[in-house]
């Protein structure tokens, strides 16, 4: 590990490393984990920062669960604020899905209880709240099975976010409440149409495919930083592991408005599953990251014995974040928190997802429902909707419990829009009109000027969120229902 700067010294700093890849419980006295929605402090480009976390008992951002362990957790609220806290991935009864629409809000100093049988894999909790996520409140979840327990290799956890050193309602406020031209942020400006002024980083990106010459947005915001397991590559987090090993790293984007590639320079991983499900196994040295997906990639260590940087780099710009992955006697490299690459490049084109293949996919059946999703909105003004509606005069997708329902997304804005939706697992079928027979998601990324379509077997009988996974969108109504009957 790094020597630790000021940063060993900050109240809850020492949450932000080694916590993120959380020991299995020991000898708990209660069958209820503790976690609390708390404020603590990091260090960030040498600053101190006061974000927010989800802890456990002893301070450790997240929480790991046993192969088979009930998902029995007393959440409690230690913030001077109502929250709310969604199981990002997870299937709770709707109940406990932590959601405005259906759940009440925790007030500052109240506990709840849930419990419910988690799904294993690779998944987050965060504030179902965009300022509460813009300000950190989020954490891995992590729920490991028995093929877990009994592979030999060690596992690692990357968990990225963007950051402002302002407070999330002013970040929310300059993204969403100008009039004509969006304020800047940052140093940057819209990656739109030419010669329009906005708040993203870097020059205007044309778009492939369809799309023609035309250009699209890419970011909204140009953060003070990004964060890998809350720290900076000035200073970042170094993971022991073995020399010639083998790593399985679980990425996880909760940044509040930012896609990444994941770059492994010269090491090609394989790609074993996707937002939780496995995959048939993808070889690549870099992948695309939308916020709210989760990639679980295997990594064969070098055998000389050298650190090998896992990176993260913002999507058509040039900041980048990361870890170091170095066995014992490793010389660490110093990494730029600029690539020397000018512009990386957008994936608008969704090659990576057409070449995904479940490794369990959905039973072949007709769909008895397929209704298209229509995206719609802008820059300037700032507003983004779902079939033409803002949540709150949204209208909610009315299904029946147990249909098979294909549901496209038809993006007609000129950004990309993560799509999530609570409560089902769901898999990706067409791109464009091409069907496929692609990854299980819980998330899935739509870019601009394109149709993704989805299929699932509806759940519960109830009103389970549907909504873009960009913290700007959605508190600018960018949200519906999948309203299940029975």
């Amino acid at each position: 590990m790094t020597t630790l700067s000021r940063r060993g010294f900050l109240a809850v700093g020492t949450a932000a490393s080694a916590a993120l890849l959380l020991p299995a419980r020991v000898g708990a006295a209660s069958d209820a984990r503790r976690l609390i929605a708390t404020t603590r402090t990091i260090e960030v480009q040498g600053r101190a920062a006061t974000v927010m976390g989800l802890v456990d008992e002893g301070g450790r951002l997240g929480l790991a669960l046993d192969p088979g362990e009930r998902f029995r957790v007393d959440l409690s609220n230690a913030l001077g604020q109502e929250t709310i806290i969604h199981w990002h991935g997870q299937i709770p009864p709707n109940a406990q899905d932590g959601v405005p629409n259906t759940n009440p809000m925790l007030p500052p100093g109240e506990t709840r209880a849930f419990d419910f049988a988690p799904r294993p894999g690779t998944f987050w909790m965060h504030s179902h709240i965009p300022a509460q996520e813009i300000g950190l409140l989020a954490a891995p979840l992590i729920v490991r099975s028995e093929a877990d327990i009994a592979d030999d290799r060690q596992e690692v956890v990357l968990f990225l976010h963007d950051f402002s050193f302002k407070s999330p309602e002013e970040v929310l406020a300059e993204v969403t409440g100008g009039h004509g031209a969006a304020p800047a942020m940052g140093h940057g400006r819209m990656q739109g149409m030419p010669g329009i002024q906005g708040m993203t980083g870097g020059r205007d990106h044309a778009m492939t495919g369809n799309m023609g010459a035309m250009a699209m947005d890419l970011n909204d915001v140009d953060f003070d930083a990004y964060l890998a397991n809350d720290r900076t590559l000035d200073d970042p987090e170094v993971i022991a592991v073995e020399r010639g090993g083998r790593v399985r790293l679980r990425a996880i984007n909760a940044s509040s408005m930012t896609s990444y590639w994941l770059d492994l320079g010269a090491v090609t991983g394989r790609l074993v599953a996707t937002d939780g499900d496995a995959c048939q196994p993808y070889a690549a040295s870099r992948l695309a990251i939308a916020p709210g997906q989760r990639l679980d990639i295997e990594i064969d260590l070098p055998g000389d014995g050298g650190a090998l940087p896992v990176l993260a780099l913002r999507e058509g710009a040039r900041e980048r974040t990361g870890i170091i992955l170095a066995p014992r006697g490793a010389k660490i490299p110093r990494i730029d928190g600029l690539s020397e690459a000018d512009h990386p490049p957008a994936f608008a084109d969704l090659s990576q997802e057409a070449a995904l293949r479940a490794l369990s996919p959905l039973s072949g059946r007709p769909a008895d429902r397929a209704p298209m999703v229509m995206l719609g909105g802008a820059m300037s003004p700032y507003e983004w909707t779902i079939d033409g509606r803002a949540w709150g005069s949204h209208t909610p997708i009315p299904v029946r419990s147990g249909e098979r329902v294909e549901m496209m997304f038809h993006n007609m804005s000129m950004m990309a829009h993560p799509m999530h939706l609570h409560g089902h697992v769901f898999q990706v079928v067409g791109l464009g009109m091409t069907r496929i027979a692609g990854a299980l998601r819980d998330t899935v990324q739509v870019p601009p000027m394109s149709m993704v379509t989805i299929a699932l077997d509806a759940g519960e009988a109830a009103p389970w969120m549907l909504h873009c996974h960009h913290m700007g969108h959605l508190a600018a109504g960018m949200m519906t229902e999948l309203d299940v009957s029975a």
